[in-house]
């Protein structure tokens, strides 16, 4: 028996989330398929990063197991063949039998993608949420800061979370502005970016609609540490729409 670890890209619009759920079509249930096919017994994959209905990834991480002989590296080209155009395996790779994606020491980096402007951009619409209300950049990047460091995050998460505890280690928040370049002057990406060892569900969009408060001038940057005092889902800004967000790195790092 040996485990094989896939790294996952797709885009989330089509989907029900990653995790497997009746009745309704998921990243997990896609990729269960086409390895069964392919291998004619049932397989499930571990997902290590249970992404919300409607977000994307560049590089989730999913592992199984099983008795072929068919090479590590070759499970990317067989499944790449049969799944639809919207999951593309990006590597595929033998890891140690023990190797669990959710039980072991990461990093995950997501991105919130905004595009400001007057009118909305029909090509831009999967891929990040449009606002034409002006934003300060500078001040959303300030706050954001605020976020970094161990906290208690029941603010930012969804008041139906299971998770046993709130408190979770956020590496990094940035948030930076490219201009777009054209003819006809068009609007701003916007990019939140944000680096931890884990996050609770709806946990980063629920950052990125309190930060989007902070730039409508609705928040003041200075209130994100009572926010987080406050551990009350009430006292955060609301949840983002999740086509903006995106599962962008994804590291893992032995146990010390």
């Amino acid at each position: 028996m040996k485990r094989i670890k896939l790294t996952v890209a797709y885009d989330g619009t089509a989907y029900h989330g990653w995790q497997l759920q009746p009745g309704t079509v998921t990243i997990e249930s896609e990729l269960n398929r086409v390895l069964s096919e392919l291998l004619k017994t049932p397989i499930q994959v571990i997902g290590a990063s249970r992404t919300d209905s409607g977000v994307h990834a560049r590089c989730n991480v999913a592992v199984f197991d099983t008795q072929a002989r068919m090479p590590a590296e070759k499970y990317a080209y067989a499944l790449n063949q049969r799944l639809p155009e919207d999951i593309r395996i990006q590597h595929s790779e033998e890891v140690a039998p023990d190797f669990h994606p959710r039980k072991c020491n990461s990093i995950k980096t997501y991105e919130y993608h905004i595009y400001n402007a007057e009118f909305a951009m029909p090509l831009k619409r999967l891929y990040s949420y449009f606002t034409y209300l002006p934003l300060d950049v500078a001040r959303m990047d300030r706050a954001g800061h605020y976020l970094e460091g161990e906290h208690d995050f029941k603010s930012f998460c969804s008041v139906n979370t299971q998770a046993e505890t709130t408190v979770r280690k956020i590496l990094s928040v940035s948030v930076i502005k490219t201009q777009e370049t054209a003819a006809v002057a068009l609007g701003s990406d916007i990019c939140i970016r944000v680096s931890g060892t884990g996050f609770l569900y709806n946990m980063v969009r629920i950052i990125a609609g309190t930060l989007l408060e902070v730039g409508q001038g609705k928040r003041e940057p200075e209130e994100i540490p009572e926010i987080l005092a406050a551990c009350d889902r009430a006292a955060a800004g609301p949840t983002a729409p999740a086509c903006g967000l995106t599962l962008v790195d994804y590291q893992f790092f032995p146990e010390t």
